[in-house]
């Protein structure tokens, strides 16, 4: 059984890879004079509702501002029929204006007129600024060249092959992988995605984000009293 289908042991594995350094871009909600940092999730027509959902909550619920990017700022209709107005276009996006770029899948990578969101990854990776892309926005990178050197993990091996690009040896068999500042996933894993993104960022302590993917990736009981006794105390940190 590979990585990506062991469900029964995935409460205590971490995605591969160099995790980099904690805390950078963190800050907690409720904690006077501390300005909250901005990630910013793109979206665009045939986004998959599912997959940044876990990500961009607890980032909300730990003091970070999320905010929407398009193509432009004209209306997108996710895959599941949600309209979303994005906050600023693409070509408005600054690496230095943000904590993270997070790049769901869509239908809409495969016709490649989602180019310009890879080339402002380049430049976010360029600037030392995260960047987490899964489901279709992983062979978008790939065309990109950005997963040439960095390992990675995606849908299958396969579907990276067929964009042509140069980092089939650094394929990794994981639920989700970080290099450097690259996240990457495959469509069946949120909560692994969501996982990276929150310790990329230093979000919750290591025993909390354990337990959360615990309670959330395996309906793991036991990690509930984990998880609501940090929920508790950031209320009593907010409060």
């Amino acid at each position: 059984m590979t990585e990506r289908n062991g469900r029964d042991s995935r409460g205590n594995r971490g995605g591969e890879g160099d995790h980099g350094p904690d805390g950078e871009n963190a800050a907690r909600s409720g904690v006077p004079g501390v300005a909250r940092p901005t990630v910013h999730l793109a979206v665009y027509d045939t986004l998959a509702d599912w997959e940044p959902g876990h990500a961009t909550a607890e980032l909300a619920r730990n003091g970070y501002r999320v905010r929407t990017v398009g193509p432009d700022i004209r209306p997108v209709t996710t895959l599941g029929g949600m309209r979303v107005v994005p906050d600023i276009a693409v070509a408005e996006l600054r690496p230095e204006d943000s904590a993270l770029l997070i790049l769901p899948g869509a239908d809409t990578w495969e016709t490649g007129e989602l180019a310009p969101f890879a080339a402002t990854a380049r430049r976010f990776l360029a600037s030392g600024v995260p960047v987490a892309a899964i489901c279709g926005a992983v062979p978008g990178l790939a065309r990109e060249g950005l997963l040439d050197d960095r390992d990675h993990t995606a849908a299958a091996p396969f579907v990276l092959t067929a964009t042509g690009y140069g980092g089939g040896d650094r394929y990794r068999e994981a639920d989700a992988v970080t290099d450097r500042d690259l996240i990457t996933a495959g469509p069946t894993d949120p909560e692994a995605f969501a996982r990276e993104i929150l310790r990329r960022l230093a979000v919750l302590p290591p025993e909390v984000l354990d337990a959360w993917f615990r309670l959330y990736a395996d309906s793991d009981a036991s990690a509930y009293p984990v998880v609501a006794a940090a929920a508790e105390a950031r209320q009593h940190r907010a409060a």
